[in-house]
């Protein structure tokens, strides 16, 4: 019986994948940090179309708005807020 015949290519998919998530796994751990900060960003974004228009403090609701909030945070927001306002 040749293990490697039959269930050979599933294996090696197998190894690889683990072996990958070994190495990986800061890097994959930061980029799950930054999707989810980012997420977070976007409904605060959403959320502050809503009420911001009223105070005449428009922002997109976009995926580069949202990044920069996930990367920069509160900081980041005062960043779109003066990019928006030397824009106009």
């Amino acid at each position: 019986m040749n293990l490697f015949a039959e269930g050979g290519p599933w294996l090696t998919i197998l190894f690889f994948s683990v072996l990958f998530l070994v190495i990986f796994r800061r890097p994959l751990g930061w980029l799950l940090k930054l999707l989810a900060r980012s997420a977070l960003g976007l409904g605060f974004l959403a959320l502050w179309s809503q009420s911001g228009l009223a105070a005449g403090l428009a922002l997109g609701v976009n995926a580069f708005n949202a990044l920069t909030l996930g990367l920069l945070g509160l900081p980041g927001l005062g960043l779109l807020f003066l990019f928006r306002w030397v824009g106009t």
